[in-house]
């Protein structure tokens, strides 16, 4: 029996290529300027058997340079402020936190607090856990918080009476966040161990402790319920994952209590976190279907010879439709883009037996023989999206290649020939994840069937005023309503184009605006005659003295050149003057996809008063002379007292 030795020569041509790349790059002292080619090498690290050890290495290496140095050389690039503390000692976790970010095309600036200082870190409001700049303040916890308290001997009973009065601890220390924190405090479950269970003798006595633990468990996951600047990470799935939760000896001696594999995916966790936070998740799932949503080729099969069920492998693909139409049903639009004729395509999804996913549950659906990457291109332009909300799943490694060499925004997920790991690879970044799910998510894909109905009403009109009349547009300008926080966030974390200041707003900051004094927080919401568009818009607003200063306008881009915008905009005017404001005072910073807005001010009556350093131009309506709501819009608008 022989044992083969890689060398570092021949690591290049393996599958540590993009770690030898990485490599060469730092020793180059390159790796500042080409940060934009790390995601790429990072992702395709990442669809290792092993990704998470070669993560962990490229990130000791990624670990060694300024997020400041990269963020300078690369202005788009925003770094992510992130404080760490906790219980046992945690230096395992920056190198995969660094790697996981990357991934995403952030650069981590870290601060990590003491060695077992997280009761003091969460209790101190100057700590960096509460800092302005910090985005997540981890404070990382496992299962010693309780059981280092328990007197000796302890029985189920004392776990349980000690449990809660930590619960209760994090309850208060949570609630401090709330109140004094800017950024997003994540807490984590602890796991139980067998060499706390075995230390009990009996199994009733196991049954009640392991019951006691999980209450406990549960009522730290529903403090995230509670608590609107609370994230609690589950780390039960994440084990089930894995390897062991950590090492006895580096528990004993280091007081590592959570293992390498445990923080390796609790970081990739953290990462997808934060796109949810920063408003990143994708929107479209692009698919193939030769071996991608069915076993076979249709070209060569016939619909006869593919399958999505009754056979072994046909029955793992029909898993894996059922996966993505439940994706689908929470306002993820699906599409294909397939290497077929599109009239067997359609036949196979109207009344192929196996089909799960039908015609109906695809917004786009493009089968023909052109390039999948231009194919994809012009999907994005018919959605109005960009193509950075994509995600393309291809069983073809070309494919693949083609659409990342010239789309490489796009996320790609590479599924083989073993249909049944698609679905753990469908989901294992994440991709679509939101903070909280709102009722236009879940009718996203029945809007933008709507807007065919739209397409086909233009094509049919003369022109653009007789469409609009036509399309009967009503437009509705209020406060924010409670159920409408989530939903107006989300817009100011995920719109893009139409986003005059790009301040981006958690849940928390909207409501904060609402119960302020002095501050207008409103939602525009349409409707016209194919149906109702919700929430599409908000406008942010508040008093200096006697002028009225808008903060944001944001809009949908599903719903521009409606006259929406210029409606809800006239609206605000005239309750300025209806409220006795010498002016209307606002800001437009530009970014690389608003430029398009860039005169929506000045377009009603707005005058430029300066254009400061960074760019931002600052515009003064002096309120002498109004602008018309469109005509052919209909117009509804309340608007709270100034004096609230």
């Amino acid at each position: 029996m022989s044992t083969a030795v890689t060398t570092p020569a021949q690591e290049g041509t393996g599958p540590v290529g993009p770690l030898d790349r990485l490599r060469t790059l730092y020793v180059e002292r390159r790796l500042v300027s080409a940060y934009p080619e790390v995601p790429g090498l990072l992702a395709e690290l990442a669809q290792r058997d092993d990704g998470f050890t070669h993560l962990a290495r490229a990130g000791r290496l990624l670990a060694k340079l300024a997020a400041e140095d990269i963020a300078k050389r690369h202005p788009g690039v925003v770094p992510a402020t992130v404080a760490v503390t906790g219980h046992g000692t945690l230096d395992g976790l920056t190198a995969p936190l660094t790697a996981e970010l990357a991934r995403h095309g952030v650069p981590l600036r870290l601060h990590a607090g003491d060695h077992d200082a997280w009761l003091r870190d969460l209790q101190d409001t100057g700590s960096e856990l509460y800092a302005s700049g910090t985005e997540l303040a981890l404070c990382v916890l496992d299962a010693q918080i309780v059981f280092d308290e328990l007197p000796l001997p302890w029985r189920p009973e004392d776990v349980a009476r000690t449990a809660a009065a930590k619960l209760g601890l994090l309850d208060a220390l949570a609630t401090r966040y709330d109140e004094h924190g800017a950024g997003t405090l994540v807490l984590n479950t602890l796991p139980l161990l067998p060499q706390h269970t075995n230390q009990l003798l009996d199994h009733r006595s196991r049954t009640e402790l392991s019951i006691a633990w999980r209450e406990f468990n549960a009522k730290l996951l529903r403090l995230a319920l509670a608590h609107p600047r609370l994230h609690v990470i589950d780390l039960e799935p994440l084990i089930a994952e894995g390897g062991p939760v950590r090492d006895p000896r580096l528990a004993a001696y280091a007081t590592v209590h959570l293992g390498e594999d445990v923080l390796a995916r609790y970081a990739r966790q953290v990462a997808h976190l934060l796109r949810t936070l920063r408003g990143n998740a994708k929107k479209v799932l692009v698919l193939d279907l030769d071996n991608t949503l069915w076993d076979g080729i249709l070209g060569d099969d016939g619909p006869d010879g593919i399958a999505a069920a009754t056979t072994y492998r046909g029955a793992a693909f029909g898993r894996f439709q059922r996966v993505v139409k439940q994706i689908g049903s929470q306002g993820v639009l699906l599409a294909v883009c397939s290497k077929n004729d599109p009239e067997p395509v359609l036949d196979v999804l109207r009344t192929h037996p196996d089909m799960t996913l039908r015609e109906a549950d695809f917004v786009r659906i493009s089968a023909g023989w052109e390039p999948k990457d231009g194919v994809i291109r012009d999907m994005a332009a018919r959605l109005a999206l960009g193509t950075d909300s994509f995600v393309f799943v291809d069983d073809s490694p070309f494919e693949r290649g083609l659409v990342a060499s010239s789309l490489p925004e796009i996320a790609l997920i590479g599924i083989d020939e073993e249909p049944a790991l698609h679905i753990d690879r469908l989901l294992a970044d994440g991709w679509f994840d939101v903070r909280e799910l709102t009722t236009e998510d879940r009718g996203r894909a029945a809007q933008y069937r709507q807007e065919a109905d739209r397409q086909d009403l233009q094509r049919a009109t003369g022109s653009m005023e007789e469409y609009l009349r036509a399309l009967d547009v009503r437009v509705d300008v209020a406060p924010v309503r409670d159920h409408e926080v989530a939903r107006v966030a989300q817009m100011t974390l995920r719109t893009n184009q139409f986003n005059l200041t790009t301040r981006r707003l958690q849940p928390p900051d909207v409501r904060e605006r609402l119960d302020t004094p002095g501050h207008l927080v409103l939602a525009v919401r349409s409707r016209d005659r194919f149906g109702d568009n919700g929430v599409v818009g908000a406008l942010f607003a508040h008093w200096e003295d006697a002028s009225l200063r808008i903060d944001n306008m944001v809009l949908s881009c599903r719903v521009f050149a409606r006259g929406i915008e210029q409606a809800a905009l006239a609206a605000l005017l005239e309750h300025a003057v209806d409220s006795g404001a010498a002016d209307v005072r606002a800001s437009y910073r530009p970014t690389a996809k608003n430029h398009k807005v860039r005169g929506f001010y000045p377009s009603l009556g707005f005058v430029q008063t300066v254009e400061r350093a960074d760019a931002t131009v600052e515009f003064t309506h002096a309120l002498t002379r109004l602008p018309e709501v469109p005509g052919h819009v209909t117009l509804d608008a309340a608007f709270p007292d100034r004096a609230r």
